[in-house]
């Protein structure tokens, strides 16, 4: 009978053990998720906001290409205050932390880091916790209360479907059209030059309000364009490190919408 014991004192030593070994376990994963080094490439999108009308063609061609619910919205743009006079915008997708909040609640690696910087989601894993989306500070994220049934109101107009549609039940987001940049670099393209190549929603813009390319790159326009004009980013104060840049307008410079 006294060998045979199990006080409460034991069981929160085998706990604790427990909850260690599942935390180191995590760690692991962790590490394997993010791809370790960094790749060759890091992708990043530069948006000048002197150049945004709000015209939101960036969103049509992300919901076409990405036959994402017409009721859904991966790409925003949010009304920002004005600038003598005339409306700014700040387009917002996902932006792609080097520190993301939303990889570090996953409690099942669904949401996980490419060597290339972009921010994945692995939506087989995904259980539908809606950790991520609580945890990221741009709202990036929206559930996918329903299974979208139907024709895409913004197909073929916008572009046509190049991804599956996600199962109802799971939080989605912007990718960078990572599709397009794989596919691309395949045929020998350069995302961020090359149309085909290149994010639905940079080649969709009419004033080329955005831009995209390899930061990595000291010859790509992003780097020519972050070296050359001041630049921010949402929220550095929380140590994310997104990976999209914000051209301020300068004094009356401004497209008017």
């Amino acid at each position: 009978m006294t060998q045979n014991k199990f006080n409460r004192r034991d069981f929160i030593k085998l706990s604790a053990v427990g909850l260690a070994a599942a935390a180191g376990a995590r760690l692991i994963e962790e590490v394997q998720a993010s791809g370790g080094e960094k790749g060759k490439h890091q992708w990043v999108m530069v948006i000048d906001q002197s150049k945004c009308t709000g015209c939101e063609q960036c969103s049509l061609a992300c919901n076409a290409n990405n036959d994402i619910n017409p009721a859904m919205r991966w790409n925003k743009v949010l009304k920002d205050g004005t600038v003598k006079g005339n409306q700014v915008y700040v387009p917002r997708p996902c932006m792609q932390c080097e520190n993301a909040p939303c990889v570090e609640v996953c409690p099942v690696g669904a949401s996980y880091y490419r060597d290339d910087g972009i921010v994945m989601m692995d939506y087989e894993k995904c259980i539908g916790c809606r950790y991520c989306q609580v945890a990221c500070p741009y709202d990036a994220r929206v559930f996918n209360w329903e299974s979208f049934e139907g024709e895409n109101p913004y197909v073929p107009e916008w572009g046509d479907p190049e991804v599956e549609r996600r199962p109802r039940g799971v939080p989605e987001k912007c990718s960078f059209c990572y599709q397009r940049i794989d596919r691309g670099l395949e045929l020998g393209l350069v995302p961020g030059e090359d149309p085909a190549a290149t994010p639905a929603c940079v080649v969709a813009c009419p004033t080329g309000a955005r831009i995209f390319g390899d930061l990595n790159d000291p010859n790509s326009k992003v780097s020519q364009v972050l070296r050359e004009n001041p630049s921010y980013r949402l929220r550095e104060n929380l140590g994310t490190k997104p990976r999209v840049y914000y051209l301020p307008v300068k004094d009356n410079v401004i497209t008017e919408g």
